[in-house]
C-alpha cells in the first residue's frame, strides 16, 4: 500500500521537495538520500525505498548532501555561478572582452589645436571599435558636422551618444591597417588620428661595439605581442642578405628559444662584420623590422687613449729639451760675444797705449 502511495504521489512529493528548497533557510543538509544505478527504472527505485522503509534487514547507507556535493537550486540555474555572490554583469564591452570579439579604443577630444594621436599595435585579425568622445567641458557645444576618414576616403560612422562617435572595423589583413581620422566641427574644430600598425620591434638604438677576434650579440624584442617567426638580415651595399645556416654555423648562431626575443651571435669578428643588420618579426597582419648597427674596433683601440697621452707627454718633453738646448746655446753665444768684445777692447786699449807713449817721446 505504501509503495502504491509513493508511486501515485511521487510527482507531488518531488514538487513539495523543490518548493521546500526554494524557501529561505531550507536545506537538504543532513537528510539521508539514496543513490541508485541509472539503469534502474523509477519503479525499481520506489520499490527500494519501500523495502528500506518496511524492513531494516537491508540497511540503506545515508549520504549527506553538502554545498560541495549538491549546491542550491540557484547554483544549477546559473550554471555553476553562486547567485548570492556579487559579480559584474556580462553586458556591453565586458561581454565583448570576455569573448575576445571586439576591442575598443577611445580618444577624448579636449580642444587642442594639434590633433590627438593614438598608436594602436595589432598583430592578428580582430574586430575593433574606434571612438571619438568630446570632453565634458564642451558638452553644451552645438555639433555641426562629424567626419571619419580612412586616409583620404570618407567612411560611415555611428553615434554612440550625443557626444561620442565610433566606427567598427574588422582587421583581417595588412591592407586594413593605416590611418583613421575623426573630425568634429562646431564652434571649435577637434580631430583625432588613430594609427593602426603591426607591433614595432624593440632594439638597441646605439651601435653595438665589439673587438676583432671577439664575438657580438644582437638582440631584438617584442614583449607585448608574439611573432610567428624571426628573420635576420645583413646589409651588403644596397642588398639585404638573409642570415641562416647556409652562411656557416661557425660564424652565425641564431637563438629563438623565447618567441618574444631573437638573438643573433656573430663569432670571430673581423672588420668586414661591421655594418648594419636587420631583425624582422613576422605577425599575422604583417612584418616589422628593426635596424641595428655593429661597430668593430681593433685590439689597439683600447690603447689609443693611453698612446695619445704618451704622445702628448713625449711631445712636451721634447719641447722642453729643445727650449733648454736653445737657451743654453743662446747663453753660450752671448758669452762668446762678450769674450770677443772684451778681447777687442783690450786690443784697442793696448793700441791706444802705444800711440800715447810715442806722442810723449816726440814732444820731449
Amino acid at each position: 500500500m505504501l509503495a502504491g502511495f509513493c508511486r501515485g504521489h511521487s510527482g507531488r512529493l518531488l514538487r513539495l521537495l523543490l518548493f521546500c528548497l526554494c524557501l529561505p533557510g531550507c536545506s537538504l543538509t543532513g537528510l539521508p538520500v539514496m543513490t541508485w544505478d541509472a539503469n534502474h527504472t523509477q519503479e525499481n527505485a520506489s520499490n527500494q525505498v519501500h523495502t528500506g522503509l518496511k524492513s531494516s534487514a537491508e540497511p540503506i547507507t545515508p549520504q549527506t548532501i553538502s554545498p560541495t556535493t549538491w549546491g542550491s537550486i540557484s547554483d544549477h540555474l546559473t550554471l555553476g555561478r553562486d547567485a548570492s555572490t556579487p559579480g559584474p554583469d556580462l553586458t556591453g564591452s565586458e561581454e565583448m572582452n570576455l569573448n575576445n570579439s571586439k576591442l575598443e579604443y577611445e580618444v577624448v577630444l579636449h580642444g587642442e589645436s594639434v590633433p590627438v594621436e593614438k598608436n594602436i599595435s595589432l598583430s592578428s585579425a580582430v574586430t575593433i571599435e574606434l571612438i571619438c568622445r568630446l570632453d565634458d567641458d564642451y558638452s553644451a557645444m552645438k555639433i555641426l558636422e562629424v567626419t571619419w576618414k580612412r586616409g583620404d576616403e570618407t567612411i560611415t560612422h555611428t553615434d554612440k551618444t550625443e557626444k561620442s562617435w565610433a566606427i567598427q572595423l574588422t582587421i583581417s589583413e595588412n591592407k586594413d591597417l593605416g590611418t583613421y581620422t575623426c573630425t568634429v566641427k562646431g564652434e571649435k574644430q577637434f580631430s583625432a588620428v588613430f594609427h593602426l600598425q603591426v607591433p614595432q620591434v624593440e632594439r638597441k638604438e646605439k651601435p653595438v661595439i665589439s673587438y676583432q677576434g671577439d664575438s657580438a650579440i644582437l638582440v631584438c624584442k617584442s614583449h607585448s605581442h608574439t611573432p610567428i617567426s624571426w628573420t635576420w638580415y645583413m646589409t651588403n651595399g644596397s642588398e639585404q642578405i638573409v642570415i641562416n645556416e647556409s652562411l656557416g654555423l661557425d660564424k652565425y648562431v641564431i637563438n629563438s628559444e623565447d618567441a618574444h626575443v631573437a638573438h643573433l651571435k656573430i663569432l670571430k669578428l673581423t672588420k668586414k662584420d661591421g655594418g648594419v643588420y636587420w631583425c624582422e618579426a613576422t605577425f599575422e597582419l604583417g612584418k616589422s623590422k628593426g635596424k641595428l648597427k655593429l661597430k668593430i674596433l681593433s685590439l689597439l683601440a683600447p690603447l689609443k687613449p693611453f698612446l695619445a697621452i704618451v704622445a702628448e707627454v713625449a711631445t712636451l718633453i721634447i719641447l722642453i729639451f729643445t727650449i733648454e738646448i736653445y737657451s743654453k746655446r743662446k747663453e753660450k753665444r752671448a758669452e762668446d760675444e762678450r769674450e770677443f768684445d772684451q778681447g777687442e777692447q783690450l786690443k784697442f786699449d793696448e793700441s791706444n797705449g802705444v800711440e800715447s807713449s810715442n806722442t810723449r817721446h816726440r814732444r820731449v
